[in-house]
């Protein structure tokens, strides 16, 4: 019996506890989120926003929830009852398996791969089936549309992403995401790939569907996109996976770009700060300017959200990483 605790119980309840302090501060980030992006519109265009549940609006999250929870759930005539289920589930388990490898301070991390990029390279090539088993199973034009554009959006901007993570990747000298934030100790990337780090924070907008790329959910003509068909719990899960994709996409650039846990300055105020902290700042900046970008920008036309896809990012990723490539070689210093 002794040797089951110590060998299999242990262990397991350890790794359990590691996922729970993942997953819930992520999840109590994604519900005032939603609060936030509306007060910080709100404010931006000159409204109040919600202010009425609890002190200052704080408890219009958890209201939002309990209205979702008690809707009922109304399956399209004609549609595949399983699959129309099984895609929210998938959505949203999806964006919390990318946590895995994300380390958020020196040794807070669920699992530190050696290929920890690679990982989230699959998680998120992975994401686009939730959202086109939702358009094909809701038996419904504006859905299928909407699951249409979302593929194909996702699949062109994941090609730019990944060049530009290769360029941060053959910087840093490792796959392992806790060597890339170490690797700039001395100096964020975001400074050398100045250029790519735009490219891939707009990359990050299209990947996630954000605002002024929310072209698979455009109101004005598909109604609410892959999500049309969908009310209760099942749209609740499709909103949640979404905002934890930002939460997770803005953390993503925080350890590629933003020197993750690393204090901005090597200097005593700064560093008696805890590495959390700073990695909490910068996700919220970063979420910041996701929220400022849907308050302030129009949305592109689709034509013009693929052209800049193929024409414009694909070829300056491109460039760029041969340019990384040469420069570490001409340097010596390309880890090989």
């Amino acid at each position: 019996m002794a040797e089951f605790w110590t060998d299999f119980a242990w262990p397991g309840i350890w790794i359990v506890l590691k996922i729970l302090l993942f997953v819930i501060p992520v999840a109590l980030t994604m519900a005032f989120l939603t609060l936030a992006e509306r007060r910080i519109i709100g404010a931006m265009q000159l409204r109040i926003g919600p202010n009425v549940i609890g002190p200052f609006g704080l408890l219009q999250p958890f209201a939002d929830a309990v209205k979702l929870l008690f809707k009922e759930t109304v399956i399209p005539t004609g549609a595949s009852p399983v699959v129309f289920f099984l895609a929210p589930m998938v959505t949203f388990s999806l964006s919390l398996l990318g946590w895995a490898v994300i380390p958020v301070s020196a040794g807070w991390y669920i699992s530190n791969l050696n290929v920890g990029v690679l990982y989230l390279f699959a998680i998120s090539s992975l994401g686009v089936y939730g959202i086109v088993m939702a358009g094909w199973a809701s038996n419904s034009r504006y859905a299928f549309l909407g699951a249409m554009r979302s593929a194909a959006q996702m699949v062109s901007y994941e090609v730019s992403i990944g060049f530009v993570m290769i360029s941060v990747l053959l910087t840093a000298g490792s796959l392992n995401l806790t060597k890339v934030v170490e690797a700039q100790e001395g100096m964020w990337f975001f400074i050398p790939h100045f250029p790519m780090f735009i490219l891939f924070f707009i990359s990050v907008l299209a990947e996630t569907n954000r605002h002024p790329f929310d072209l698979p959910e455009a109101e004005s003509e598909l109604v609410a996109g892959f999500m049309t068909e969908y009310s209760s719990m099942s749209f609740a899960l499709f909103f949640l996976g979404e905002y934890i994709n930002m939460i997770a996409m803005s953390a993503l650039i925080t350890t590629l770009f933003l020197g993750g846990w690393l204090a901005p300055f090597n200097i005593i105020p700064f560093t008696w700060v805890p590495g959390i902290v700073w990695f909490a700042l910068k996700i919220a900046f970063c979420l910041f300017v996701f929220i400022w970008v849907r308050a302030t920008l129009p949305r592109y036309r689709y034509d013009q959200l693929m052209r800049l896809g193929w024409k414009v990012f694909l070829p300056l990723s491109l460039v760029w990483l041969i340019l990384t490539a040469g420069f570490l070689v001409y340097t010596g210093k390309l880890v090989h």
